[in-house]
């Protein structure tokens, strides 16, 4: 069984990175050869590569186009190996992969549209959390919203272009005649999940500072003091009922009580 394993394992990196095929296996099929077969192997793995990546990115498939993902594809999975059996994990380095891809150094907000089409891939796919109701945080003294629990599925996506714009104008339904203007400004992104639909909107320097605070493990009075050392300006109660309208909120932590 440790040979058999062992040969398997070898099999896999002659898929993988082009490794001599394990003398058990390297036997002449009836009718092509032991390299046509495993090319069959080679060709599918990175089929199912692509198309994971493609599952991921769709708006950046749609801003290079199909043949251009293709080959960017194919450079992707050259130098990054899928480490889990799960393809839904695959994809995650995309936005540091294309810093430096240079044949798409043009588009210069793609690496940052990689990494809010990776929030949105993780959002979609993170556990489900019923909503905090209105009602329910009406009931809740501002003495205890250090207890506030967060959604897995929020996250916060900072970038120099506007590609909050850029991702709704690439959702179904958007008006095709989009023009957006890479000049007008930084963009912060909030990533959450309502339900099952994931949602992109756009998020104040004083908002996204005050969630990230948050995130980071600083309890809601530390961070909005913070916050408002910053930004004298910060209205927590619109805040609250921004997250709320997400689905950011999902309880509190009555253990902590007291």
């Amino acid at each position: 069984m440790i040979d058999l394993n062992d040969d398997l394992a070898h099999f896999a990196r002659a898929i993988v990175h082009g490794d001599k095929i394990p003398a058990l296996i390297g036997r002449a099929y009836a009718n092509y050869s032991v390299d046509t077969a495993l090319e069959v192997y080679r060709n599918n793995y990175r089929g199912n590569l692509h198309d994971a990546l493609a599952g991921a990115y769709p708006v950046i498939v749609q801003l290079v186009g199909d043949e251009f993902f293709r080959f960017l594809s194919k450079k992707y999975i050259e130098t990054n190996q899928s480490h889990s059996a799960n393809l839904y994990h695959y994809g995650a380095e995309m936005a540091r992969f294309l810093e430096n891809f240079a044949p798409a150094q043009e588009l210069v907000y793609l690496s940052d549209i990689a990494a809010l089409e990776w929030a949105c891939h993780i959002a979609y796919f993170a556990e489900d959390q019923a909503s905090l109701a209105l009602d329910s945080l009406a009931q809740i003294p501002p003495e205890r919203y250090s207890d506030l629990i967060l959604h897995t599925a929020c996250q916060v996506v900072r970038s120099d272009f506007p590609v909050t714009a850029i991702w709704l104008a690439h959702q179904p339904g958007a008006d095709c005649g989009f023009q957006i203007d890479l000049d007008s400004g930084r963009s912060i992104a909030l990533v959450s999940r309502k339900q099952y639909v994931v949602q992109v909107s756009e998020l104040s320097d004083a908002d996204a500072g005050w969630l990230q605070r948050i995130q980071a493990g600083d309890t809601l009075g530390v961070a909005t003091t913070a916050t408002m050392a910053l930004c004298p300006d910060f209205d927590l109660q619109a805040a609250l009922l921004n997250l709320l309208a997400r689905n950011v909120l999902t309880g509190f932590d009555l253990g902590t009580a007291t």
